[in-house]
């Protein structure tokens, strides 16, 4: 089991790698983290089917580029978790920083992604707007369990390719995602 005490203790003194990608756009998206029945919990989000957005209908952290207007990426995560999930975490506490991450394909608009960690007493109500199909929780001990763990053959514009993924039912977590999630799990299951 993951619990959240084992995530603040694994987070502490994390030393976060920024990336370089020139010409990218900083985005920032939240790991916003309760404490469940079955240890640490996770929020997720299923994004809405859009034709305008490149990561449409798949399964996601609340997040996004920044706005002009936050003050900067840790802003950019609370607000886009407000307004994609009703999520306020201006009082949720701040646990860490992980890696930064750009996406791996071409087609992909270039986007530096920075995961910030919070954590919050208790499940808050859950709203989502036009832009997520619906929110979530997934216990971070699933994430460990052999039979998620999984792979994802798809054909994109650049060919047909393999990626690694977690499988919870008919929801599959792949490509950055899927990357966030394993980097946090190895980072707070390593210690």
């Amino acid at each position: 089991m993951i619990t959240l005490a084992a995530v603040r203790l694994a987070l502490v003194g994390h030393q976060p790698q920024p990336a370089q990608a020139p010409g990218a756009r900083p985005a920032a998206v939240s790991l916003v983290l309760v404490e469940g029945a079955e240890g640490a919990e996770i929020l997720l989000i299923k994004r809405a089917e859009r034709a305008d957005d490149p990561w449409s209908g798949q399964i996601a952290f609340p997040g996004g580029r920044r706005d002009p207007r936050d003050r900067d990426l840790v802003g950019t995560a609370m607000r886009e978790t407000r307004e994609e999930t009703g999520v306020e975490l201006a009082a949720a506490e701040r646990l860490g920083v992980l890696d930064d991450f750009v996406p791996r394909s071409v087609t992909l608009p270039l986007v530096i992604v920075r995961p910030f960690v919070f954590a919050l007493p208790r499940r808050p109500v859950l709203t989502t707007n036009a832009e997520v199909q619906r929110a979530f929780w997934v216990a971070l001990a699933r994430l460990s369990e052999p039979a998620v763990q999984s792979q994802l053959t798809i054909t994109l514009k650049d060919g047909v390719r393999t990626f690694p993924a977690y499988r919870l039912g008919e929801d599959i977590m792949w490509g950055m995602t899927e990357r966030i999630l394993t980097q946090f799990v190895h980072t707070i299951t390593e210690t």
